[in-house]
């Protein structure tokens, strides 16, 4: 399984309309193949610095749904809304061996 971790930092007016848009597409992002779960944290002291939490069964369908055309429309529509960069992390479980 691959967990995703992407840091959004919007604009100061643009919370609520971030937010809109991501109660819009989300259901689309879980729809997506190999989409096991998708969160929306919010910033406990900047409200307008978010942060996704995704799961993948792997990276193969994280990257499919990249290339997809539900990302590219989501991202056409969020990213004017960004204050700073995108920062994206990809991180698999660690299992401990004993």
């Amino acid at each position: 399984m691959l967990l995703r971790l992407v840091r959004l930092t919007v604009q100061s007016d643009a919370g609520p309309l971030f937010l809109e848009r991501f109660e819009t597409i989300a259901p689309r992002i879980r729809q997506a193949s190999g989409c096991l779960r998708l969160e929306l944290w919010v910033d406990n002291t900047c409200h307008t610095t978010f942060t996704t939490y995704s799961e993948w069964d792997s990276e193969s369908s994280l990257n499919a749904y990249i290339k997809s055309d539900v990302f590219k429309e989501n991202w056409r529509l969020v990213k004017p809304l960004f204050a700073a960069p995108a920062v994206a992390h990809s991180y698999h479980q660690y299992q401990h061996k004993s």
